[in-house]
């Protein structure tokens, strides 16, 4: 995406307020913009997909893109007859990674400079979790302070990694077998980091 940070965060402000009207999603919307979250300066990865700041931000807006796209396709609506309200459609892509907020510390590491041959300290990255509970129900757990999740919205964010997360893949089959916008979100991320951001 070309957009610049602040027109990411403008337009996801902007989706949030206008699909999210749920009780409590106003203070957590003020959470994440307040200065003890860093959802719109925080990378996606540390190395991957949207390794750089605002990445989060922008992450969550593709894969709201992605997942729109999706749920309208004929073989979504017709043939599977995925129905969804734009309100959990906004929610489960939006906050699918909060989990990462306040994770991501800059530090600096010394690289060789292939040019000059010189060491040079550059920034990157570095995972530090304080609040380890896990990956998609971390964001379930982030999000329910807030605001009421329904149980399919909480299982499509809770599983939304898919087969590529660590869990059991007997469980994770089920999950998304029994809970369609799970396995359409995990569809849209994985098609968000694998293609969109290339």
């Amino acid at each position: 995406m070309n957009a610049s940070a602040a027109e990411l965060k403008e337009r996801f402000i902007s989706l949030f307020k206008d699909k999210i009207k749920r009780e409590g999603a106003d203070k957590l919307l003020e959470y994440m913009q307040s200065k003890n979250c860093d959802f719109f300066t925080a990378p996606a990865s540390t190395r991957f997909h949207c390794s750089y700041e605002g990445g989060l931000c922008e992450h969550s807006l593709n894969v709201y893109d992605c997942l729109k796209s999706y749920l309208e396709s004929d073989r979504a609506t017709n043939g599977f007859g995925l129905h969804y309200s734009e309100e959990s459609v906004a929610i489960v892509s939006l906050l699918h990674d909060i989990c990462k907020i306040n994770t991501y510390v800059v530090s600096l590491r010394n690289v060789k400079n292939d040019k000059t041959g010189q060491w040079e300290k550059v920034p990157y990255y570095d995972y530090n979790d304080t609040l380890p509970y896990g990956h998609g129900e971390k964001s379930v757990y982030i999000v329910s302070g807030f605001m009421r999740l329904t149980r399919e919205e909480a299982m499509a964010i809770r599983w939304h990694m898919g087969f590529s997360g660590e869990e059991n893949v007997k469980l994770i089959g089920t999950a998304l077998r029994m809970y369609p916008l799970a396995l359409a979100l995990s569809i849209a991320d994985a098609e968000a980091s694998s293609f969109v951001e290339k």
